[in-house]
């Protein structure tokens, strides 16, 4: 089991002190998510060949290694061009995880939840692409539903991952997106059995509570999704009945604290999420 640190949060620490920053954490694992110095969010990765070995050797002196890379392209969106372009960043990404020794990358799956058949179609044709790359360099792909994609129900997601039907393609379990993706932790995480490799641990409120009136949206009817990423313990995710589920599914992948709400207290948050993972860990034997 791997414990691994999305540090969003510390995103202000340069790329080659991130391993020590992360160390000093208490942590053994980074799940690298975008940063505008490395893969930014849906553009082309901003590091060159000679960065990617002096970030490799930072990560080796720190004693810490990447679980997984985590970019977000617009691979699945309705829109051709930006496809295309998102298969090129696709590319690049897949040869900085290989040249990294990372055996894992994160993604969502896009496109646009109004555009679902189109999307999907999307999601195809660049799959159709990705994989054989997948498979060359020996890296798994992780697949979560998230809120304002095509897919965002848990069961959805399985279902779909299931048709792909290939040993690279896995799923992903984001504790902090429970009620978007059906609010049903125990049925999705007992139906994903082995496709279950990696799970984000933060909390959320429930924005379905209340009649639906958690939250006043305007103007009235928006589409707009909303949860947050907070510490365990500060919103409304069943976190024991999580970890049960986990425990009665035999699971062994990498669990990471993804908090994104606290950033003028990102150390003590990171330092918090590690202790508290660890005791629920501590819990199971």
């Amino acid at each position: 089991m791997r414990i691994a640190l999305d540090p969003y949060m510390i995103r202000d620490v340069p790329l080659l002190e991130l391993p020590s920053a992360v160390a000093e954490l208490g942590y053994e694992w980074i799940e690298l998510s975008p940063r505008e110095d490395f893969i930014p969010f849906f553009r082309h990765p901003r590091v060159d060949d000679g960065t990617v070995r002096r970030f490799r050797k930072a990560l080796d002196s720190a004693g810490v290694g990447i679980s997984s890379l985590l970019p977000l392209f617009r691979w699945s969106g309705p829109d051709e061009d930006d496809r295309q372009a998102a298969m090129r960043y696709w590319k690049r990404s897949i040869q900085i995880a290989a040249d990294l020794g990372v055996t894992s990358m994160i993604s969502e799956f896009n496109g646009r939840p109004e555009a679902a058949e189109r999307s999907e179609a999307q999601f195809w044709k660049s799959l159709d692409e990705l994989l054989p790359l997948f498979d060359r360099e020996g890296i798994q792909l992780v697949l979560e539903p998230h809120p304002d994609d095509f897919i965002e129900n848990g069961h959805d997601a399985l279902h779909l991952i299931r048709g792909i039907n290939h040993p690279r393609v896995s799923f992903l379990y984001c504790a902090p997106h429970t009620f978007h993706i059906g609010d049903d932790a125990p049925g999705i995480i007992s139906s994903a059995g082995d496709l279950l490799t990696h799970v984000h641990l933060a909390d959320a409120f429930d924005h379905t509570a209340s009649s639906g009136n958690r939250y006043i949206l305007n103007p009235p009817g928006t589409p707009a999704r909303i949860h947050q990423h907070l510490d365990i313990g500060q919103g409304e995710v069943d976190f024991d009945e999580l970890f049960r589920e986990l425990r009665a599914n035999n699971f062994d992948g990498t669990l990471t604290a993804c908090v994104f709400a606290w950033e003028e207290r990102a150390r003590e948050s990171s330092v918090f999420m590690r202790d508290r993972i660890g005791a629920y860990l501590a819990a199971w034997t």
